[in-house]
């Protein structure tokens, strides 16, 4: 019988407040001869992304939490390089959750067939025209309904799903398109780069008062990464009638103690506003019209992407740790390598 070895990292204890090195751990796994229906895929990139941060809490949610002592998962896209399954044959591309490890041996059914696309780098299958592009747009469209001629404002912007966000949202007809980032440089490549009309540092001021400042005649839908002061911020810009999308709150996701709530919750009442958050689990049936949209923008040359890749899978930590505290600008992926 012949090994193959696979690195893998594994969650062995569970943070407190932020993550650190050494809640986890690198190990070998060996797995032998392939079983019927199944395939050995080598990892080209493996995603990392702010929802894995609630996934190492053992508490209830819309997904299992990692399990202390097994490998971690996560998006991941390989090419297959061993197969008993005649639908995914040697040189296949394939998408799955097998992240956090170079090699993976599984059934068939747990991988998904993708064309290679002459000139389409395979890492943007993660982000712009993945799971993060889909869930700009499900955000959008199926959760706060955005019009034409709607103010947008977007928080997180120069993240992965930010930056997505605010060139969908003018591409569906958005008036104005506002975002929130960490650093001048963020703010600037927002409007320089993705079609925001405005932005601010998050970081120079309060949210409340760069908001009206960018928005004077308030906002109409509010695509919601951050949580918390963002949030409260938003509640006051909002007009009438006025839809939030709540996609993630990484402002709490590390923090020790209960997170405090905006204060101005009344305005959901006297001004008529939704607020409906959202996983991209129930909407999986709008990825075929997403994909035609996407594909029709991108061929057009009317998508911006920016990737932040680390390389090897060694440092897959550092690069999750690293996109916790918002060192990337766009998709942050890990780039495995190729097979000897």
């Amino acid at each position: 019988m012949s090994t193959v070895r696979s690195t893998q990292i594994q969650l062995v204890t569970r943070p407190s407040g932020w993550p650190t090195p050494e809640n986890f751990r690198t190990v070998t796994v060996e797995y032998g001869d392939l079983q019927p229906g199944q395939v050995r895929v080598v990892n080209e990139f493996l995603s990392v992304d702010p929802y894995m941060r609630g996934r190492m809490n053992d508490v209830k949610s819309y997904i299992p939490p990692f399990a202390l002592g097994e490998t971690m998962t996560g998006g991941a896209i390989g090419r297959v390089v061993a197969s008993t399954a005649d639908e995914l044959p040697v040189g296949a591309v394939v998408l799955h959750q097998y992240g956090w490890r170079d090699v993976v041996q599984e059934d068939a059914a747990g991988f998904r067939l993708v064309p290679e696309v002459p000139g389409v780098p395979l890492s943007l299958r993660l982000g712009i025209l993945g799971m993060t592009g889909l869930t700009g747009y499900v955000g959008l469209t199926a959760i706060a309904e955005m019009k034409p001629g709607d103010t947008v404002f977007i928080s997180g912007a120069a993240g992965a799903v930010g930056t997505a966000a605010g060139q969908i949202a003018r591409l569906l007809g958005a008036k104005r398109v506002i975002g929130s980032a960490g650093s001048a440089e963020k703010v600037a490549r927002l409007t320089e780069r993705y079609g925001y009309d405005a932005a601010f540092n998050y970081k120079d001021g309060p949210v409340a008062d760069q908001l009206a400042a960018a928005a004077p005649d308030g906002i109409d839908v509010f695509f919601d990464n951050v949580g918390g002061e963002h949030l409260e911020a938003a509640l006051d810009a909002l007009n009438p009638g006025g839809r939030v999308a709540l996609c993630g709150a990484i402002s709490a996701y590390n923090e020790t103690g209960r997170p405090a709530g905006p204060s101005n919750m009344s305005n959901i009442i006297t001004r008529g506003l939704t607020l409906k958050g959202f996983t991209l689990g129930g909407y999986f049936h709008l990825s075929g019209e997403f994909s035609e949209r996407m594909t029709e923008w991108f061929s057009a040359g009317e998508i911006a992407y920016d990737e932040t890749i680390v390389d090897g899978i060694e440092h897959t930590v550092d690069a999750f740790l690293d996109m916790m505290r918002g060192a990337n600008t766009g998709k942050m992926l890990v780039r495995v390598g190729s097979s000897d």
